[in-house]
């Protein structure tokens, strides 16, 4: 499903920077795929996630603790999460009030997970394995780029 825009994005990074990479992945998905609402980039520092860049509404949470949140989760397991609904987690924070599902998967360098990309949703479960394969392999690319 989505081929064609892996393959626009893999051609389009291999001349960017890693940190211009983020920023063209970020902008190119939220404007490209529709339900992509909110695309960042968090990045691990010690026992918390900093925000690297993203392209949406501006969002209080440019710091989340391991644990705290869906992102601090990931951060926590290693393991992809996929929420359907927002508002039935307990462990969630909003970054505004229009967001209805979420998806974060792990960016791994030598096995290792790094960070992660963190993609918000304005539409009730809009994320499947379709989104994570794809999340994945664009992840696995930037690794490259470090």
């Amino acid at each position: 499903m989505y081929q064609k825009q892996y393959e626009f994005i893999e051609k389009s990074v291999k001349k960017l920077s890693f940190e211009k990479s983020l920023k063209f992945v970020c902008d190119y998905l939220q404007k490209n795929i529709n339900g992509y609402d909110w695309v960042g980039f968090y990045f691990h520092n010690e026992e918390r996630l900093i925000l690297k860049t993203y392209t949406g509404l501006k969002t209080d949470h440019t710091i989340i603790p391991f644990g705290k949140g869906i992102c601090g989760q990931t951060a926590q397991s290693n393991n992809p999460i996929i929420v359907k609904d927002v508002n039935k987690e307990n462990n969630y924070l909003s970054c505004n009030i229009n967001v209805k599902s979420e998806i974060v998967v792990p960016l791994f360098k030598d096995k290792k997970n790094i960070g992660q990309i963190d993609i918000d949703s304005n539409t009730l479960n809009r994320f499947n394995n379709e989104d994570l394969n794809f999340l994945k392999k664009i992840n696995s690319l930037l690794s490259k780029k470090i």
